[in-house]
Order: structure tokens, then sequence, then C-alpha cells
């Protein structure tokens, strides 16, 4: 009863999170809050849980990493691949060598693998933490497409750092070439293994029901346990069970475009989607302020015995260093990429105007951590091969919980007037494309349902009726062409006209959506445009249906 107990704590405090953060004075990110309430369950009441990592990367990241795959604009994904691929492996691989002799330097009594492990976790960047951050943070549209697809992709690299840094601690032996194979068949099984069990999940979940039907309930349910399913089947492969997610999540994208789904499980699935999503990415947080109480009350007596008052001021000097070295690495290597990137740009006879020094800085501040750093440090093993105690893991613990806090206040309170008027190379032309779109889908519309006026004329007793339907029906697309009045019927025979205005909308609503997912299979537009059309059809259908 305990355990129930505390979810529903826990889910309480999601929910009063968001009232405490309209009721503040001052504008406070949602993460910290619920990190503050977090730690107040445990503190406080004394009630708080075990953070178990295993557990925790099973039931709250394939999720998450999955919904984050699925609704990433592709196009913005695809066009800066080489700049997110930089910053998902190349900055990864740079902050883990940087970071890890910073830290050992700064705590020379922290062993150098330990040291390397620390900065392995704390590397990537968290896709929650992101998200959350820029529902707050107005960043701009192509600066947080890259900062989404980082998150996404460069777990793997960190936790592939992260296991032979534990390795190498625990046995005293690391091998890069073994390294280099292993993140490998890491990063393509996880991949692999999203695709695969993605496909062949939608394409089993599809011939079941064209033979026997469906509950209302069942592509919703499946659509959720995909993720599940993509995480284990990585893992039983030795593959990366995040990346599978994302991976899952991506190709749950182009699965989505075949059009096959109908319009009330898209709409019901929405909705479904958004109430995990905000659930989950508040217990997520509200998990990594449980964990904080025990972990600072043992880092304050171990510095209490070794220095007393002098050993606290240690301990916090010490995390905001190892933070400020994490911010300075990253500021580097992204100022490295961004003038290689503009180099190049130039000698294409490209001219882009940016404000280099604020972008550098902006994406730098951007590169937030979350409770996957928390859950993933939790792994440190508590002793060596030998069987004494692991060294300095009680103060990496520490140090990877203030990295996360200190990240997180930084992005929150510096990005806003930072952001505050930046230019970016601009993206395609989201408007015109989005009416480019509606003009080719009323103009589907208004040709199905004269084709389907002609071909049904013959079974409507009242003509005159079955008429005045079909052109009320178009008059609405031609209003969307040309800028027209739709003209309207006869009040006394639109109950009359009801079933036959109804099965029109739903021809047209149809060929709209036929439409719209075409030009998305041939990248005239991107899916977020037709996502976005997509559900204002679906809602719309609904209403008829």
């Amino acid at each position: 009863m305990d355990s129930v107990e505390l979810v529903l704590a826990m889910l309480l405090a999601v929910v009063a999170s968001g009232y405490v953060v309209r009721m503040l004075p001052f504008p406070l990110p949602l993460p910290l809050v619920q990190i503050a309430l977090g730690a107040v369950i445990e503190g406080v009441f004394g009630h708080g849980v075990t953070l178990e990592p295993d557990i925790f990367f099973l039931l709250f990241l394939p999720p998450l990493l999955f919904l984050d795959g699925w609704r990433i604009p592709k196009v913005g994904l695809f066009r800066d691949k080489s700049t997110i691929l930089e910053l998902a492996l190349g900055l990864v691989v740079f902050t883990v060598i940087g970071a890890g002799y910073l830290i050992h330097w700064l705590v020379p009594s922290m062993p150098l693998a330990v040291a390397f492990a620390l900065a392995a976790i704390v590397a990537p960047t968290d896709p929650i933490a992101v998200s959350s951050i820029a529902s707050r943070v107005p960043i701009p549209p192509r600066l947080m497409h890259i900062l989404e697809g980082e998150a996404l992709l460069n777990d793997a690299s960190g936790l592939v750092c992260f296991r032979f840094a534990v390795a190498a601690a625990i046995t005293g032996h690391f091998s890069l070439a073994s390294a280099a194979v292993t993140f490998l068949w890491v990063a393509l099984a996880g991949i692999a293994s999203g695709v695969a069990i993605t496909l062949a999940i939608s394409y089993a979940q599809r011939s079941l029901s064209r033979r026997f039907g469906e509950e209302s309930g069942s592509p919703v349910l499946i659509n959720l346990l995909t993720p599940f399913g993509a995480y284990l089947v990585a893992e039983r492969l030795q593959g990366s069970g995040i990346l599978a997610a994302v991976a899952a999540g991506i190709t749950m994208s182009y699965v989505e475009l075949s059009g096959r789904a109908l319009a009330t499980t898209r709409v019901r699935r929405a909705v479904v989607w958004d109430s995990v999503q905000f659930a989950f990415n508040g217990i997520v947080f509200v998990l990594l302020g449980e964990q904080l109480p025990d972990i600072i009350s043992g880092a304050l007596r171990a510095a209490e015995a070794s220095g007393g008052e002098r050993g606290l001021w240690r301990l916090a000097s010490t995390a905001l260093a190892v933070s400020l070295g994490l911010l300075l690495l990253r500021f580097i290597w992204v100022w490295v990429s961004l003038r290689l990137t503009l180099l190049s740009a130039k000698r294409q006879g490209h001219h882009v105007n940016v404000s280099k020094f604020r972008l550098v800085l902006a994406t730098s501040l951007a590169g937030v951590r979350g409770a996957l750093t928390m859950a993933g440090i939790l792994t440190l093993p508590l002793t060596l091969a030998n069987g004494r105690p692991l060294p300095g893991r009680h103060l990496a613990i520490f140090l990877a919980a203030s990295v996360i806090l200190i990240s997180l206040v930084l992005a929150s309170v510096a990005l806003p007037p930072l952001l505050r008027s930046l230019k970016l190379p601009e993206e395609p032309a989201d408007a015109a494309e989005e009416d480019f779109a509606r003009h080719e889908a009323a103009v589907a519309a208004i040709a199905a349902v004269e084709q389907s006026s002609h071909q049904q004329a013959h079974q409507h007793i009242d003509p005159e009726i079955h008429s005045s339907a079909a052109d009320h029906v178009m008059g609405i697309y031609e209003h969307r062409l040309a800028g027209g009045v739709a003209g309207s019927m006869d009040p006394a025979k639109v109950r009359m006209a009801d079933q036959s205005e109804r099965a029109f909308r739903l021809v047209a609503l149809h060929a709209e959506r036929d439409t719209i997912l075409q030009l998305a299979r041939d990248e005239r537009i991107s899916d977020e445009t037709a996502r976005k059309l997509l559900r204002e059809i679906d809602l719309v259908e609904a209403r008829y249906r």
C-alpha cells in the first residue's frame, strides 16, 4: 500500500508543480519546482523512493524518447545531421577526455578511471530536460531541432564511454579497439531493433485488424507498448535500448504517413500520449528531487569529516568548477564547429548572417543535464574487483547531481535574455508550405466531391437536396481557394440535407488526407506541417463520424 501511496504522491506533486509555477511572482522553470517538491517528499515527510537505475531506464525512458523521436521534425533532423552528429559523438568524446582530466585534477583522491566515468555520464544532454526548458524559454526552432537531435543521439556514446570507464576502474584494463567495436554494435543493434520492431508490430496490427477487426482502444495500447518492445529487444542483443526507442519513434513517424490509422484513433492517441508525456516528464524530475537529500547529506558528512567547514566550501567549489568546466568545453567545441560550418558555407557561396558569440553561448547553455545522468551515475559499482570500496563513488554521485541542478539554473536564468532577438539562418517558409498544402488538399477535395456527386446522384430521391449538399461542401473549399463567400442552404432543408452533406464531407476529408500524406511522402512538405494539418482533418472527421 505504501508504494501505491508514493506513486499517488508523486503524481500529485506533478500536478501541484504546474500551479506553483503560475503562483510564483518570478519565473521559475517547471523542472526545478518538481525537483524541489521531490526533495520535500523525501526530506520533510521521509517518504521517498530509492531510484533503481534498471527500472528507471525501462519504465520512463522508452516512451519519452519514442515520443520525442516521433515528433521531432525530420526535415530539420536530416538537414542539420552533420551538426547534430558532431555534438552527439564528437562533443561527448571531447567532454569525456577534457572533463575527466579536470575532475581528476580538482579531486586527486578520485582515480582517473572514476573521473572519466563521471565525465562520461555528465557529457550527454538530457532530451527530457531540454524539452522541459524549451517549454519555458523561447528557443528558435532551428536551434531547438539541433538540441533535440543531439540529446536523442548522444546518450549511446556517453553510456558506452561510461561502461568502459567503469570497467577500467574495476579491472584496471582498457582497450580502445574493443571500445570502438562495442560502440558500433551498440549503436547499430539499437537502431536496427527499433526500426524492425516498429515495422513488425505495425504490419502485424494491420494484418490482424483487417482480418478480424479490433477494439477501439487496441491501436493506442499497441502504440504505447511499442517503445518498450524495441527497448527490451535491443537490450537482449546488447545494443542501446535508448537508441532503439528513438529509432522506433522516428520509424513510427514514417509509418504514420501510410494513412491507415483511423481519424478517431489518431485523435485518441494524441491525447493519451500528451498525458503520458506530462506525467512521466514530471515524475522523472520528482524522482530526481527525492534522491537529493540523501546524496547531499552523505556528501556533507564526508566533507565535515575530512575538513569541517573548509571541506564544505571545497565541496561546493568543486561542484561549481566541474559545471563551469563542462560549459567551457561545450563552448569551445560549438565555437570551433560553427566556425568550420560558416567557412564551408562561405566557400559554397552562401551568405549566412548570424551572431556567432551569442549563438555559441546559447547553444552551450542549452546543453542541460537531467535524470538520465542521475540514473546512470547511480549504477557505479560499490566495490572494486578485489572487494575494496570504489574510491570517490559518493563524491561522484554528488557532483553529478550538482551538474544537473547548476545546468538547469543557468539555462533557465541566462537563456531568455540571450535568445532575445537572436537571428538564425532561416528555415523553409512554414507559412508558405502550409498554404501550399491547404491549396492542394482543397483542390483534391472539390474533385472528390464532384466525382462522388455524379456517382451517387441516382440514389437520391430529391436531386435538388443532393445537389445543394454537394454545392455546400464544395463551397467551403472554394472559399479556401478563391476567398469567396461559401453559399448557405435553406434552413428548412438543412435537416433533410444533413445526411448527404455528411457523406460528401467525409469524402472530401478523405481526399484531403490522402493528398497531405502524399505530399509528405514525396517530401514536398515537412512531416511537422503534415502532422498539424492531419490533426485538423482528424478532428473534423471525428465530429462527422
